[in-house]
């Protein structure tokens, strides 16, 4: 009795996910029919300050299958993943797609056309410091809140794509999230694998609260579904070798999803980083940066000096450990308590 009861609940999932696949999917105002492609703007009304759009494409697949967020531009001045979702876009047949792919093509639009780094040009807000939002908070909160609601709360899998900022010399990696539930870091650890960078951070300690989620990837795991976030490309620039390494980091892991056909790709030989540590800058000045970009140093090695704003140096930054440089700051100015770098320990 238990084996059919098994199989009759098993049965019965399949029809709801099969019934699921044939309605048409909705984001804000967007309706895609099975096997259709649809591009608009999910709007974020105005309210004490300016609104915003976020522009978005539902493929919703003619089979049934499990519903897949990619998320770019958080950080408006990072390229590479916005360009890459739209190659993404134009390769994906929802014909021949089983379950849907949620596009959030550029999320931080202020951001994105006034070329901030960051920062929002309206609220001054880090967009992936805000998440969950708040409906009637600021452009960011309200930003936030409409891709929660909208995208995450919609979506079984999620993708949040970075890369090196205007600012940032960065090497490709991804963070690998470990909450302690056994299947939802199973879940994740083989998504990091199959998506193709073979730098992984082991990422310990993110919010727990749902409300407070702070990020937009943890907003995600916070409610159970399994997130990654990925960082591939530098210094605000729109290399090829980045964005084709992130359109097929995305096709594997749909390959891995059953939600197109074929096998996906997967690390042979990962680099595990445990720990990891940003290292924020002691002073406000200019910054030099003493490392390149996949540079491995020892403990004590010097990272980057600071000067005043005549040349005279005030300040240094050192590496905790021995590790990787997985990016260093490598334009002049610099803030107190900014990042500088991200160094990683690979895990022996």
């Amino acid at each position: 009795m238990q084996i059919l009861h098994g199989i009759s609940f098993m049965v019965m999932a399949a029809v709801v996910a099969a019934q699921a696949q044939n309605n048409p999917f909705t984001v804000g105002s967007l309706r895609a029919g099975p096997g259709e492609a649809v591009s608009g703007m999910l709007e974020v009304p105005a309210a004490s300050d300016p609104g915003s759009q976020v522009p978005i494409t539902i493929l919703h697949g003619a089979r049934p299958g499990p519903v897949l967020a990619l998320v770019a531009g958080v950080h408006g001045y990072e390229y590479p993943p916005i360009l890459a979702l739209q190659k993404l876009r134009s390769q994906v047949d929802p014909q021949g797609l089983s379950g849907t792919l949620l596009l959030v093509h550029v999320a931080n639009l202020p951001s994105f056309l006034g070329r901030t780094i960051y920062f929002s040009p309206i609220d001054h807000k880090n967009l992936n410091r805000v998440f969950p939002g708040k409906r009637d908070g600021t452009t960011s909160e309200r930003i936030a809140h409409a891709i929660t609601t909208q995208v995450i709360d919609r979506c079984d899998y999620l993708v949040d794509l970075h890369c090196g900022d205007g600012n940032e010399s960065l090497r490709p990696y991804l963070y690998q999230p470990v909450t302690g539930r056994a299947r939802l870091d199973a879940v994740m650890a083989e998504m990091a694998l199959v998506w193709g960078l073979d730098h992984i951070v082991i990422e310990r300690g993110r919010p727990t609260d749902p409300a407070a989620s702070i990020y937009c990837s943890t907003t995600a795991v916070t409610r159970g579904k399994p997130a990654l976030t990925v960082e591939d490309g530098y210094l605000g620039t729109s290399d090829p070798e980045s964005i084709e390494r992130l359109v097929r980091g995305a096709l594997s892991l749909m390959r891995h999803l059953k939600m197109l056909e074929g096998t996906p790709q997967r690390v042979s030989s990962p680099v595990f980083l445990d720990p990891a540590q940003v290292l924020t800058s002691p002073a406000t000045g200019t910054l030099f940066p003493r490392v390149q970009r996949g540079h491995y140093v020892a403990k004590g090695a010097l990272v980057a000096s600071i000067t005043d704003f005549f040349g005279r140096q005030i300040a240094e930054v050192r590496s905790p450990f021995d590790g990787v440089v997985l990016y260093v700051v490598a334009t002049p100015p610099i803030s107190k308590d900014q990042p500088v770098a991200f160094i990683g320990a690979p895990r022996k």
